[in-house]
């Protein structure tokens, strides 16, 4: 029982993580892009779109379980990817502040990876529909 739990707790918090990083983006959705334009990155604002919707499914595939291992994993390199584009070495020296924002970015890669790894538990998954199979 308390394995299960804990699973369930770990994909509300990654779920919620998203959740609240895809409620700020529709919030104001120009400010992300003018957050993703100054970090050099072109169309700003159909990446922020394109941000939010991606966060969307990561939670959806959190919370209910399905394709929960290979979010994980892409959701693991999102992270880095934002880790690294948002919070790199280059914006170390104007403030320190970003080199832990950095490095959070990697502990929690490492409990997606871990979750990759160990799934979604058996617990409030839901399955995929399968095609029916028709004898011959």
């Amino acid at each position: 029982m308390g394995r299960t739990i804990a699973i369930l707790v770990a994909r509300l918090i990654f779920a919620g993580v998203f959740i609240m990083a895809l409620s700020f983006k529709f919030m104001d959705m120009q400010a992300t892009a003018a957050y993703i334009a100054a970090a050099g990155f072109p169309f700003p604002l159909f990446l922020a779109w394109v941000a939010a919707f991606f966060e969307l499914g990561l939670a959806l595939a959190f919370l209910t379980g399905i394709f929960f291992s290979p979010a994980a994993l892409v959701a693991g390199v999102y992270v880095i990817f934002l880790a690294v584009s948002f919070h790199g070495p280059g914006r170390w020296a104007g403030n320190q502040a970003e080199f832990g924002f950095f490095i959070d970015h990697f502990t929690f890669l490492a409990g997606l990876l871990f979750a990759a790894v160990h799934g979604p538990g058996e617990a409030l998954v839901s399955k995929p529909a399968t095609p029916a199979r028709h004898p011959l």
